[in-house]
């Protein structure tokens, strides 16, 4: 991807270092999306969710495999403060020559999905808020309870922002199988899709369906939100490919991230069988055909997944 030298966005704000905590709260509703999901476990859909984390595996003893449902992430906590360095974005520490970089690229992807569902929200007679984008290590307080690296990139629709521990991107690449910067664009891409949905009313309409479902159900209703933010991410992508941003094997590069994330593909790596019933985020397949909707349409009309099969 060609991001050197391009404009980044001022809505980063960077807690790495800044310390993230576990206050004395308690357990509160069910914590949809969030991070390293795959399945589902009856755990209820709250008004506390986040929404969106992109992948999964067996974490917390093995019981966690669902909906990015991280039982550390239920507790409310603190955060340190930060400082803003006047550079566009705020930052607790130091950064090394690589995490600075990877800062960088992550602020022009934000720009560029800014710039897209600006134009987007303009041409429909409609503003376009931007998430803000918390970068963060170890842990930090968001409005959904504490994120966690463990709990994987997620969008806070009670927030509206964006939290990332850019370990994750090690992760996505090591375990994952998910290499190139474009499949790091991809992630951040589908959770910024996550806030367009929150813009529009679809994600606190069918959040609210998921609150009165039973957990099949509710499993069912977040794969189609979860689709529509990967088509959301190749509209995005088909725009970045119009303005000469990509270089050859880029949306490759997300196709196969798609491909890699699947529910099934993750249950069988992780668990040894694959239930259907569990998915949550779409099979492989389906995540690659969505992401492929957006991307050869450029429309973010084409994105229905809440109409019909997927």
């Amino acid at each position: 991807m060609k991001w050197q030298g391009r404009e980044g966005s001022s809505n980063i704000e960077d807690r790495r270092g800044a310390g993230g905590g576990f206050g004395g709260g308690g357990l509160g509703g069910g914590f949809p999306g969030g991070g390293l999901s795959g399945g589902g476990i009856p755990i209820p859909i709250g008004g506390r969710g986040g929404f969106g984390g992109i992948v999964g595996i067996v974490v917390l003893l093995g019981i966690c495999w669902a909906l990015g449902i991280n039982p550390l992430s239920l507790l409310t906590g603190t955060d340190g403060g930060s400082l803003n360095d006047g550079s566009g974005y705020t930052q607790s520490a130091p950064a090394s020559a690589d995490q600075q970089q990877l800062v960088d690229f992550v602020s022009v992807v934000v720009k560029d999905t800014e710039n897209y569902w600006g134009d987007y929200f303009q041409q429909h007679g409609a503003t376009y808020t931007p998430p803000k984008v918390v970068l963060f290590s170890g842990s930090t307080q968001s409005g959904c309870g504490v994120a966690q690296t463990a709990s994987g990139p997620f969008y806070c629709p009670n927030d509206r922002q964006v939290y990332l521990d850019l370990a994750f991107y090690q992760q996505l690449q090591q375990q994952f199988h998910a290499s190139g910067d474009f499949a790091q664009a991809y992630v951040i891409a589908h959770e910024v899709g996550h806030h367009v949905q929150n813009l529009m009313g679809t994600l606190p309409k069918y959040q609210q369906m998921m609150e009165s479902a039973d957990q099949t159900k509710a499993n069912a209703i977040s794969v189609r939100i979860e689709l529509q933010a990967d088509c959301y991410a190749g509209a995005w992508a088909n725009a970045e490919g119009k303005d000469n941003y990509l270089d050859n094997g880029d949306t490759d590069e997300a196709i196969n991230a798609a491909n890699q994330i699947g529910d099934d593909t993750l249950q069988k790596e992780f668990q040894g069988t694959v239930q259907p019933r569990e998915f949550t985020h779409g099979t492989s397949a389906q995540r690659m055909k969505w992401f492929k909707v957006g991307l050869n349409s450029g429309d973010p009309k084409a994105c229905d997944t809440f109409s019909g099969s997927i």
